[in-house]
């Protein structure tokens, strides 16, 4: 079993079309919510030099700067291909961004695996992006390449993660809907 931090994020169902959206979590001045325009982020993805998807986003997380004028700091984006999604970030700016971006990224990856859940995703992939800490704390374990669905190979970087339902407990066959 996987071992899972709270986020404060609710459990409501989001999307970055949705209307409905976790409760946000604020702290140290940052509020964590859905994306409901992921292209927003694309100056992140951009200074972080981290690729953008393929498709656009099925969802999206973001976190911003709080009291006062909101400034985008931090956003993971997920692609979707059926039962499977495909992670794209966490990317942070360290910029007056928060003081400990490792914790910003595992709030946001706690966010989205909640989301996934309530979508009906079943397996999500990352990168490493040198976050193996937060993908093995929530359950993430090394893939190969082949085991990402069609619709979502071909996606930029080396080295790939998978979480299947929060359990590393599984196997490489897809489901028959992936």
């Amino acid at each position: 079993m996987s071992r899972r931090e709270p986020a404060g994020t609710g459990t409501g169902p989001a999307s970055a079309t949705s209307a409905a959206a976790p409760t946000p979590r604020a702290s140290q001045g940052f509020a964590l919510r859905p994306l409901t325009h992921p292209e927003v982020a694309r100056p992140l993805f951009d200074f972080a030099a981290a690729p953008w998807p393929h498709e656009a986003p099925a969802f999206a997380f973001g976190v911003w700067t709080t009291p006062g004028p909101e400034r985008l700091v931090a956003a993971v984006l997920a692609e979707r291909a059926g039962s499977a999604a495909f992670l794209h970030g966490p990317v942070i700016t360290t910029e007056d961004g928060p003081d400990e971006p490792l914790d910003v990224a595992a709030q946001l990856v706690t966010a989205l695996l909640d989301h996934a859940g309530t979508t009906g995703v079943v397996t999500l992939y990352a990168r490493p992006q040198g976050l193996d800490r937060i993908w093995v704390r929530f359950g993430f374990i090394p893939v190969p390449e082949v085991a990402l669905p069609p619709g979502l190979a071909g996606r930029a970087g080396v080295g790939l993660y998978a979480w299947r339902g929060g359990s590393a407990l599984w196997s490489l066959r897809q489901p028959a809907d992936a």
